[in-house]
């Protein structure tokens, strides 16, 4: 298992099956994927977990954050998110936040994130946007 930098294009197959199957390919396209810094977790040379990261000022979000379905519950998102959070130590980030379905809250929480006020529907999900200050 290693964790290293990919183009993001290579995030777009992962999201389009675990986050929006049964939308068109284009749709887990953001605009703003080439401004962004794209991660991948490989096990067994396969790209099983991803997630980009957006900095903005001293804040980073990350969003699309995804482990293949057959992979999830082996503890492969928790290894990426925690490689992600130590990274920013010492760094002048001074959020990280994303927009978390209300349905990981509790993941997101482990992680020392906390819920904001700010919540709202996409795609007929209900999101809240969690943050922690490093």
């Amino acid at each position: 298992m290693f964790i290293k930098e990919i183009p993001y294009q290579l995030t777009w197959e992962v999201r389009h099956k675990v986050m929006w199957p049964n939308e068109p390919f284009d749709y887990v396209k953001l605009k703003e994927d080439e401004f962004g810094r794209h991660l991948g977790l490989f096990v067994a040379d396969e790209l099983t977990s991803i997630i980009s990261l957006f900095v903005e000022d001293e804040n980073v979000q990350f969003r699309k954050f995804a482990t293949l379905s057959s992979e999830q519950g082996k503890g492969y998102g928790t290894i990426l998110l925690k490689h992600v959070l130590s990274e920013l130590i010492g760094t002048a980030v001074k959020r990280v936040w994303c927009n978390a379905r209300t349905d990981k809250i509790l993941f997101y929480e482990r992680f020392g994130m906390t819920k904001t006020n700010i919540k709202f529907i996409r795609g007929g999900m209900d999101y809240v946007v969690m943050e922690k200050l490093v």
